[in-house]
């Protein structure tokens, strides 16, 4: 089997060090820790943990299920008018995430009801799938000795957790239903089954969980946020507008966590060297013990060859 390339590990560590599951040295972080423990995406998983310090745990939890499913609505050619009636009863205007969130809420209350799921046009068997995955997905939060906590009504914790984790996917309005990347400026629109599409007015700021393309860019799963989110979540993308004073500040802290990052590097390559030295030393002294142990007497030849140095030829 041959090694992944060099390219796409390097992409994969600094999507990680984004999300904050890797420092700057490339080691685990105590979000790292935490993340690897569920079987999900990198940004499912930081958007479970998000969750639980924004205290809206039970709410992410089913949209994190939610997501790991395929689509949960059907659309049946001969009945596509009735079937899209259907699906805007469950629609949340400033949000799919939450959109998928009150649908299976009201599944629940039904008794998660078979007939139900046939009368509103939805895969009762992906429902089913769903809340197996947030059983397991619960399990392993107890296991972890994590909270799951409810946030109500109050939406704005929930849509935060979820801008945690995709602030990467966050788009600016430029036209009617059309955003551009922030990041690379890539020009994205609404999907016309979107909560946000027919929504009569559309919000400055969004982030997506995935593009799908086809006769153009289209953002599915889409969740208006704040801007001001996004340079406190990404601060490596995103930062607020500043005065010359601000700026120059701001020149200097990245000077000198660009010095820190070094000496952390520096700091861990000498931690690497004194361990292999003392392993070293420590080979040596078990092969003099042995030896010593047996009877045998060391001769002078003997003793060069266990404390020689190695010597290094070359140009």
């Amino acid at each position: 089997m041959d090694p992944p390339p060099q390219d796409n590990i390097c992409n994969s560590m600094y999507q990680l060090w984004v999300l904050g599951a890797l420092d700057n040295t490339g080691a685990l972080t105590k979000m790292g820790r935490k993340m690897v423990e569920f079987p999900l995406d990198p940004a499912l998983s930081k958007m479970l943990i998000v969750g639980c310090e924004l205290k809206c745990s039970s709410e992410i939890l089913t949209i994190v299920s939610m997501l790991s499913v395929p689509r949960i609505f059907f659309r049946p050619p001969d009945r596509a008018e009735e079937s899209d009636a259907a699906r805007e009863k469950f629609q949340v205007p400033e949000s799919d995430h939450l959109t998928f969130l009150h649908v299976y809420q009201r599944w629940k209350a039904e008794g998660y009801n078979h007939e139900w799921c046939q009368k509103h046009f939805i895969h009762v068997k992906t429902l089913r799938k769903v809340r197996e995955i947030r059983s397991q997905l619960l399990d392993i939060m107890k296991s972890q000795k994590m909270s799951v906590i409810s946030c109500g009504t109050d939406w704005d914790p929930v849509r935060k957790a979820i801008c945690s984790a995709y602030f990467q996917n966050a788009g600016r309005l430029k036209g009617i239903g059309q955003y551009v990347n922030l990041r690379n400026g890539m020009p994205c629109h609404l999907h016309p089954t979107s909560a946000l599409y027919g929504l009569g007015y559309t919000p400055d700021y969004i982030v997506y969980h995935e593009l799908v393309m086809t006769s153009k860019e289209y953002m599915r799963t889409v969740t208006a946020i704040d801007g001001k989110w996004l340079p406190e979540l990404g601060p490596m993308f995103f930062s607020i507008k500043e005065t010359y004073a601000q700026r120059i500040e701001r020149r200097k802290k990245e000077k000198e966590q660009k010095e820190k990052m070094q000496q952390e590097m520096d700091k861990v390559l000498e931690e690497k060297e004194s361990k292999k030295k003392k392993k070293k030393m420590n080979a040596l002294q078990k092969v003099k013990k042995s030896m010593l142990v047996a009877g045998a007497k060391l001769t002078k030849t003997q003793k060069k060859a266990m404390f020689r140095k190695k010597r290094r030829f070359g140009m």
